[in-house]
């Protein structure tokens, strides 16, 4: 697994503008769910996943890969989550001519992202 990169604003953009590789992107996502690698077993600890990813996905999906795996990323974006690339980033998308699946499931995951990160319990 490599090195995460630092959970904030400027990663987020990084992703949108494909400077971080799609594997720490994935990476990133794993993390966020629960997902730890034990590289003593190697083998991947899912105790920290929720059920509904675990069950479905009891080694971590590659979001940027599959269009499952990001399909269920996006439905599990609360509903009031869903503008906050907009919102937050005043991220408009991505032009006609640039637009491609990996670019799209990149928005998503960062869309993902923005919403895990609101629903953190900040310390006062």
């Amino acid at each position: 697994m490599t090195e995460l990169p630092p959970l904030s604003i400027e990663t987020l953009w990084s992703i949108l503008r494909g400077e971080i590789p799609d594997e720490g992107v994935n990476c990133l996502l794993w993390h966020c769910l629960g997902y730890r690698h034990d590289t003593e077993a190697n083998q991947w600890d899912i105790s920290a996943v929720s059920k509904d990813w675990s069950s479905q996905y009891p080694e971590p999906p590659d979001f940027i890969g599959s269009r499952p795996a990001t399909v269920k990323l996006t439905r599990s974006i609360p509903t009031e989550d869903k503008q906050l690339l907009k919102e937050q980033l005043g991220f408009s998308g991505y032009k006609v001519g640039e637009l491609n699946p990996t670019l799209t499931r990149r928005a998503t995951a960062v869309s993902w992202l923005l919403s895990y990160m609101r629903q953190q319990p900040t310390d006062a």
